[in-house]
């Protein structure tokens, strides 16, 4: 991703949370989706995000259309809905990402289905 994708991702995921009705000073669950079909090459992404203090989850394999086989994992963090914060963070990721030689695709997180009964 470039670092106005990251930008505007962020920007449009936070303005959504906040006028959803999310607190911006709780910290949410942070995911950053990283994929590879070069599982080698993910794991050594996932490395150096442990070594920042990212969890990694276990690396998923699934098939693209054209029958390619892709691996995908999820680094987890936590924070507050900071656009500067998370910006600054995404950007940490995507970059480990392309020294790497590995996909970054953006950063998500989930609010509302824990507290809705």
């Amino acid at each position: 991703m470039s670092k106005d994708e990251i930008q505007q991702q962020t920007t449009e995921t936070v303005a959504a949370l906040l006028d959803d009705g999310a607190p911006a000073d709780v910290d949410f669950p942070i995911e950053h989706h990283l994929a590879s079909p070069d599982f080698t090459k993910l794991e050594k992404a996932a490395v150096e995000l442990v070594k920042l203090g990212f969890h990694v989850d276990d690396a998923d394999e699934f098939e693209l259309d054209d029958g390619t086989r892709w691996f995908a994992f999820a680094a987890l963090s936590e924070l507050p809905l900071d656009e500067a914060q998370l910006i600054e963070q995404a950007q940490q990721v995507n970059d480990i990402a392309k020294a790497t030689g590995v996909e970054y695709d953006g950063w998500g997180t989930y609010y509302g289905d824990d507290e809705e009964e």
